[in-house]
């Protein structure tokens, strides 16, 4: 997230929680489609990290950019953190460990995606370059240790870094050490949003396996196909994984705000500063529980929005739905993505197809191949068959989707072929992680910057 906000309208009510979901409800013809990518940067020279400070630094390349596109700055305790475009035009932001992210605009098509992509990967290329930085995308950081990895100067991160080792064993590599690609969609109602929601939860890791790329930790093969992935599995349980709630019949905004009403705080933020808020929760908030500890204790429309970033489940509900399963990888699939979500979720007879092959998919069923997926990958066994089978099967429906919505580029081509990464996985029937180990094993003879360099942008 690029800027936290600070709606100063008060809150009184759970039903003004409720309400401010509902808002996000659009007619399907104002649908829109929001990618998120992040990347690592690195020095060519020597594969190090880059860290934010210094003439070569996170700050630097930030302030380049800011240049070069005009953006504005966004700032924590007067360090550039971020860059804002004009209004709806996204935004740059830096994840924990410096991953370089950008949050993009709301587009009509996955063709305007790629091209926003493209924009933005030439515009850090043409400043990166000059300070020797290069960016790669995958997963998971996999050269740096924990100790090798830089620190971004941002308060929430900070406050994130103390809490995590509380609540879980891998908050810290999630923070540090991992980035994903994700994509924002929209929903015309509380059923549209429910369905949405079940089917996200549902097909996750299966999204999972199909973006699997993360089988490298600190130099060397670490036996999953999705590291990034096996993380989640023990960060911060209250906040994050599956939400057995949102595959019950009658799912509603009413429910999802009650469980969020219940996890803890990381901060609030007054006068532009962040105060720690870890042991309150957002319903003790509402009831009193920072009066005597910051000023203007009464509860905002801000804090509940900056609350609802702070959780992390597969599929995170705001006024928009973000579908979060995937590893970070090349161009291709960052295009892939959006395009596997969108076919699969905004053509009505893609939508019926997929509901009907997901509805009696249990939570347990669920909860199974989430635990085996970053393990087993494609290969991961589901009833009768495996993960393979339902990949096949959710890719041609998303195929189908694309196609109906016949949303044509210049030459007359559909969105369907950006799904073409993803289908060249299942015809082989490998991960694109097991594809990386194979050639680091064999023609790149275990060298991890010829790993990096095939994937930078």
């Amino acid at each position: 997230m690029a800027r936290d906000t600070t709606d100063l309208t008060p809150l009184t009510s759970i039903d003004e929680l409720v309400a401010y979901m509902k808002a996000g409800e659009k007619p399907e013809s104002a649908f829109r489609i929001g990618t998120e990518h992040e990347k690592f940067g690195y020095y060519a020279d020597d594969l190090t990290p880059v860290p934010y400070e210094g003439e070569r630094g996170i700050a630097a390349l930030l302030e380049g950019i800011r240049g070069l596109s005009g953006w504005e700055a966004i700032t924590d305790e007067g360090r550039i953190i971020g860059l804002a475009g004009p209004s709806g035009a996204g935004a740059i932001s830096l994840e924990p460990g410096g991953q370089f992210e950008l949050s993009g605009a709301p587009l009509e098509t996955i063709h305007e995606t790629c091209r926003e992509s493209n924009a933005h990967l030439d515009d850090v290329r043409r400043v990166a370059g000059a300070l020797g930085i290069k960016f790669f995308g995958l997963g998971s950081s996999p050269v740096w240790t924990m100790a090798e990895t830089p620190r971004m100067p941002k308060s929430r991160y900070d406050i994130m870094a103390r809490y995590m080792p509380k609540v879980g064993t891998r908050g810290l590599d999630m923070m540090f050490r991992t980035a994903t690609i994700q994509v924002n969609l929209d929903f015309s109602s509380e059923s549209d949003m429910a369905r949405k929601m079940r089917i996200g939860m549902r097909l996750q890791p299966v999204a999972s396996a199909l973006f699997a790329n993360s089988p490298f930790t600190e130099g060397r093969p670490n036996g999953l196909v999705s590291w990034r992935s096996d993380v989640w599995s023990d960060v911060d349980n209250a906040r994050s994984g599956l939400l057995r709630f949102a595959f019950e019949p009658g799912f509603s905004y009413r429910d999802y705000v009650e469980w969020a009403l219940d996890v803890p705080m990381y901060f609030v933020m007054r006068e532009g500063r962040y105060v720690e808020a870890t042991d309150v929760t957002f319903r003790q908030f509402l009831d009193g529980a920072m009066k005597g500890r910051i000023a203007s204790p009464a509860p905002t429309m801000g804090d509940w929005i900056n609350h609802l970033s702070t959780l992390f489940p597969d599929v995170r509900l705001k006024r928009f739905i973000e579908m979060r399963g995937a590893d970070g990888g090349p161009w291709r699939r960052i295009c892939a993505l959006p395009a596997y979500w969108v076919g699969l979720l905004y053509d009505t007879a893609a939508l019926e197809a997929v509901d009907a092959m997901t509805a009696d998919w249990s939570f347990e069923e669920v909860a199974a191949l989430r635990a085996e997926v970053p393990r087993s990958g494609f290969a991961t066994p589901f009833r009768s068959g495996t993960v393979l089978d339902l990949a096949r099967e959710s890719l041609a429906i998303a195929r189908s989707g694309l196609a109906s919505r016949a949303r044509l580029n210049e030459d007359g081509n559909d969105e369907s072929f950006f799904l073409a990464p993803l289908e060249e996985a299942v015809a082989r029937g490998t991960t694109a992680a097991e594809e990386l180990v194979r050639l680091y094993d064999g023609p790149w003879q275990r060298s991890m910057r010829r790993v990096i360099e095939d994937l930078t942008y």
